[in-house]
């Protein structure tokens, strides 16, 4: 009696042991490279996350350093099954990431379990994360390139139109026509640009690029037909504009967003994730009004170059993820979509449709103005050589800095790297 009573005993304790494993909190490792104002926004988005979710499931967030050093250790933790159990990708990146198999598929149930479809999302922006019909990760925003401007600058010099834009946005006559007037009005860089780094300039002249429907990739042969003589124009228009004095020369990152934010220059082209450093310097009553707009037409229609941040669930050698697992870090995919209206503070465009078409959203300025761009958006040529840090924008790069600061032949610069790329 007493045997089956301390038998029956053990049977208790060991369902309630079971019952507790079975409702434990699930842990998920993140990896992901953001620091300055999106770091900062990030932190609280998972804080929030936790909060919600307390005693469920919880990030274990580790933050790597932006570009060729975080797709490298992935890549390398992948291979021996210690890569996380979520992570932030970019789009651009994904055609690289396929290839190397360090990306696992997120299925059609996947998508259904997160309560995402790919009617949220721009075509543009699902097509990104999609290779052969199969997508690898969930698009989290889009950030691309606007021009910034001056509106104390713009209005002195009679360049701004009632409803507070540049003008001449809506072609290339009526653009540079607005650049001489600010050089007339005595403003010493009518545009602020980062003429001294190759790799950022990619995104302005690719944009150009689209706006002539170039492509940069054909059919596995680059600047095919009439590709190299679209690209030349991009970049003979921007050397123009340095010949006259029209933007800034030998430029680099700081020092252009230096030059817009104090005065020096009116306008600026530069990334969306800008947007928080102007809202907080003007809190601080250290900036002009401002805004932000999608690039002027300058060639046949609108273009805007723009990657995408994802979230990714990498592909780890020999470890297969429990479903538990795997269903948490569906639920953090699915909640950070949903709540990524705060995310848009960091001047980005939330991929997730009904997020930019709530109200909330409209209200938010300057994203709101430049958010339609999405439908204008163009992203980088699917090859295991583009993306972020990859071997396109290197090759390139090392000939738009001569070139842009009227150094080099834009025709010469053409036929280099067209022989340089085919040859990758």
């Amino acid at each position: 009696m007493f045997r089956m009573l301390k038998l029956a005993k053990c049977i208790v304790v060991a369902t309630a042991l079971c019952g507790s494993a079975a409702h434990a909190q699930e842990t998920v490792a993140w990896w992901d490279f953001l620091s300055g104002g999106d770091g900062v926004r990030m932190k609280q988005m998972i804080a929030d996350f936790n909060k919600a979710h307390e005693g469920k499931i919880k990030i274990e967030a580790t933050t790597l350093e932006w570009g060729t050093p975080f797709y490298s250790k992935v890549q390398t933790a992948a291979s021996v099954g210690e890569a996380p159990d979520i992570m932030t990708y970019h789009a651009s990146r994904i055609p690289l990431a396929v290839k190397q198999g360090i990306l696992q598929e997120i299925t059609a149930d996947d998508w259904s379990k997160m309560g995402l479809a790919k009617d949220d999302y721009a075509e543009t922006t699902w097509d990104a994360v999609t290779i052969d019909g199969k997508q690898y990760a969930v698009p989290f925003d889009t950030h691309p390139i606007v021009l910034y401007y001056n509106k104390d600058i713009l209005a002195k010099a009679g360049l701004l139109t009632e409803d507070g834009k540049p003008k001449g946005l809506d072609s290339r006559e009526n653009f540079e026509a607005t650049l001489q007037g600010l050089k007339k009005a005595g403003v010493k860089f009518p545009l602020g640009s980062v003429t001294a780094d190759g790799n950022f300039m990619f995104r302005t002249i690719y944009s150009l690029m689209g706006q002539q429907d170039g492509e940069l990739l054909t059919d596995g042969e680059f600047l095919a037909g009439d590709n190299a003589q679209k690209l030349q124009n991009a970049l003979a228009l921007l050397q123009g504009w340095t010949k006259e004095s029209l933007q800034s020369t030998y430029t680099d990152y700081p020092a252009t967003v230096a030059l817009f934010t104090s005065g020096e220059a009116a306008m600026m082209i530069n990334g969306v994730w800008e947007v928080p450093t102007m809202v907080d310097l003007h809190k601080q009553g250290k900036l002009f009004e401002w805004g932000a707009v999608e690039l002027p037409v300058l060639f046949k229609h609108a273009s805007t170059y723009a990657d995408s941040h994802t979230f990714a669930i990498p592909a780890n050698k020999g470890k297969d993820m429990t479903a538990d697992k795997r269903a948490a870090v569906l639920e953090v995919i699915s909640w950070l979509s949903k709540n990524s209206l705060y995310w848009a503070s960091a001047g980005h465009i939330p991929a997730y449709g009904p997020v930019t078409q709530s109200a909330e959203y409209k209200a938010m300025q300057p994203n709101a103005t430049y958010s339609p761009l999405t439908a204008n958006m163009i992203f980088d040529p699917k090859t295991p050589l583009a993306g972020v840090a990859g071997p396109i924008f290197d090759v390139m790069s090392n000939y738009f800095v001569p070139t842009l600061n009227n150094e080099m032949d834009p025709a010469k610069a053409v036929e280099e790297i067209k022989t340089e790329l085919n040859d990758l």
